[in-house]
């Protein structure tokens, strides 16, 4: 990634409140912040900080109360439902906690469902799917149901298929929550592995020892964006600072 990086997102001065007068609750309080293609970025809080508002912001599962979002370089702030899906479904990989798969379903056939509602060929569906799997190491399990797969199995079904429609941004949501350390490890050599590949990665975590392997870290408390730092080297130097 260089100094001129594309900028993917930006957040102007964001806001999510929810409830009416006199029984308001702020998720979020003027979050600002940009996100460059090819960043490596843990969002991390504790439960109640607002960093769940904040994913589901960024993945276009909810929408601001006020406040501005940018993404490559659209604003996309006043966009309807309907519109924000179709950025979703093709510009944001989620990988969440829970690996949500479907139970009775093979490896490859959990894996093209993004495929099937993009309607592409059920030949190349399959062909993508098991070059999908191959790449995070489960060529061997391709036929597998979710049952004879391990925790750390299933979770790498669920970043195949997140990569599967080659998405701008991959989202994970807590992706280590369910695993056992040596899974959660090997998953996050995958994520190491696909951002050194040049895939933009949001990780979305309350563990320290998991956001300190991204590249840079997003603190959230109370809604409100507290630091941002780079880990090591930052190759956007003027764009992070603590927040005071």
């Amino acid at each position: 990634m260089t100094h001129t990086s594309k900028v993917l997102i930006e957040l102007k001065d964001i806001y999510k409140i929810y409830g009416s007068d006199g029984a308001e609750t702020h998720a979020l309080s003027g979050a600002t912040f940009k996100i460059h293609k090819g960043e490596f970025v843990a969002i991390i809080g504790h439960s109640g900080s607002g960093k769940s508002t904040l994913m589901n912001i960024i993945g276009f599962l909810d929408t601001v109360t006020r406040g501005e979002y940018f993404f490559e370089d659209k604003n996309v702030t006043s966009y309807t439902e309907d519109e924000l899906a179709s950025i979703r479904n093709k510009e944001i990989g989620f990988v969440f906690q829970s690996f949500n798969l479907l139970p009775r379903t093979t490896a490859v056939d959990n894996v093209r469902v993004p495929l099937i509602y993009a309607g592409v060929p059920d030949k190349e569906q399959v062909d993508r799917s098991i070059e999908a799997l191959k790449s995070v190491g489960l060529e061997n399990r391709l036929n597998h149901v979710p049952n004879q797969l391990s925790g750390g199995q299933q979770q790498r079904v669920a970043i195949a298929r997140a990569l599967i429609n080659n998405p701008s941004i991959i989202l994970a949501d807590e992706p280590t929550g369910n695993l056992d350390s040596k899974s959660g490890v090997e998953i996050m050599k995958i994520f190491k592995n696909l951002n050194d590949e040049g895939h933009t990665v949001i990780l979305i975590t309350h563990e320290r020892n998991v956001a300190v392997q991204a590249k840079r870290i997003i603190e959230i408390a109370d809604g409100k964006i507290i630091s941002d730092k780079h880990n090591g080297h930052s190759p956007h130097p003027e764009k992070i600072h603590d927040v005071k």
